[in-house]
């Protein structure tokens, strides 16, 4: 059962934390409370898995990041875990993850890449693919098309 405190700490959470030097300080002090209680009861809402993850959201667009492309791969699944972490060594790599494949599509590696220009990404999807391991896997450029609204979670009781 969350207190008070905490329902008001997750609505401030839900706002997105405030761009400055320190955040928690911030929050601590809208709610009435120091740096380190928000901070330790933000670590025990995630012990307690009220919070599941706690990340950063990226507005690509806003920082001119315009061609954003979801690249996806047919791998064989004794190979996903090679495969990722190779992927996950490009820096223009965002997100890594795997999926099942349906009976329509049979992807089940995907990586996300953000550019500045289309030109750009296919040659950086062209530098993962020169490896002679990722030549025989069948893939797709799937390149984004909108820009959805992107928020981070909003906690409800």
């Amino acid at each position: 059962m969350l207190d008070e405190l905490d329902q008001k700490l997750l609505a401030q959470l839900s706002e997105g934390l405030p761009i400055c030097s320190r955040p928690y300080l911030e929050i601590g002090t809208r709610l009435g409370i120091s740096e380190n209680d928000v901070i330790e009861r933000l670590k025990q809402l995630q012990t307690n898995g009220i919070i599941k993850r706690f990340g950063v959201i990226v507005k690509h667009a806003t920082v001119g990041y315009r061609a954003n492309a979801m690249c996806v791969w047919q791998v064989p699944e004794n190979q996903i875990d090679e495969i990722a972490a190779y992927l996950l060594k490009f820096s223009f790599v965002t997100l890594c993850y795997q999926r099942p494949t349906l009976s329509q599509w049979r992807y089940n590696l995907y990586c996300m890449i953000h550019g500045k220009d289309k030109e750009t990404v296919n040659a950086q999807i062209a530098q993962i693919n020169s490896n002679s391991q990722m030549r025989n896997f069948e893939h797709q450029i799937l390149f984004s098309r909108k820009c959805f609204k992107q928020r981070g979670a909003i906690y409800r009781n």
